[in-house]
């Protein structure tokens, strides 16, 4: 009788440390960003959408993820998605019609002028400005492809940035562009344009232009 009832309280002793075990899996995981670091590269690096991203994150400006910031990845593995993967593969799993659908997964998009813009990428760059003078242009008053230099042109380091890439650019501060944001064409580079950098194209004499100074700015990477 004694021998049953310590078999009954062994049970019920794993029972809970299971429930235990799935409950701590279930909390979400503690991240530390880089500079680099957007919620929709996260989203593809653990395979958790952007939406779920942002609820789990309701105070973080997805627009200003910066290194050492503490993200929490709601599916509570702090490893990347590939390796969730494996995981999961080991464990035995019930089929159904649902589950060998593929996932659909919405692409992020941003409002302008009431109207929604795919985007696939959203960068965080130090943002600098230049003028058609002869002085900073090394092949004359037009960008890297002959086209005469205008608002909307930009240059950029083409390895972070491909030359030809459709880009809206927002959160400068300059009397002379777009207010609120522009459309603009990567079409231009520069020697001193490398890594997480750009320089806007500004229809403006060189002692204006630099006025614009160095600024923090928003750039999506369009469709």
């Amino acid at each position: 009788m004694k021998s049953w009832k310590k078999c009954a309280a062994a049970a019920v002793l794993g029972l809970a440390l299971l429930a235990t075990a799935g409950a701590a899996s279930a909390e979400a995981a503690s991240y530390k960003a880089t500079d680099d670091d957007t919620f929709w590269s996260l989203s593809k690096q653990y395979g958790v959408s952007v939406e779920e991203l942002m609820n789990a994150n309701p105070t973080v400006n997805p627009l200003n993820i910066y290194a050492g910031l503490t993200i929490s990845i709601p599916d509570g593995d702090s490893k990347p998605q590939q390796q969730s993967i494996v995981k999961a593969k080991a464990q035995p799993v019930m089929r159904t019609m649902a589950a060998e659908l593929p996932a659909v997964e919405s692409e992020p998009t941003l409002t302008v002028k009431g109207k929604s813009v795919a985007y696939t990428d959203a960068l965080h760059v130090k943002a600098s400005a230049y003028t058609a003078a002869a002085g900073e242009n090394g092949w004359g008053a037009v960008d890297y492809f002959g086209n005469p230099l205008k608002v909307g042109t930009v240059a950029v380091d083409p390895a972070l940035i491909p030359l030809g890439t459709k880009l809206y650019v927002t959160g400068y501060d300059y009397n002379g562009l777009p207010v609120g944001g522009m459309f603009a064409v990567a079409s231009d580079m520069g020697s001193a344009i490398k890594g997480n950098r750009i320089d806007i194209y500004v229809p403006s004499s060189q002692q204006q232009a630099r006025t614009f100074g160095y600024q923090y700015v928003h750039v999506y990477v369009l469709k």
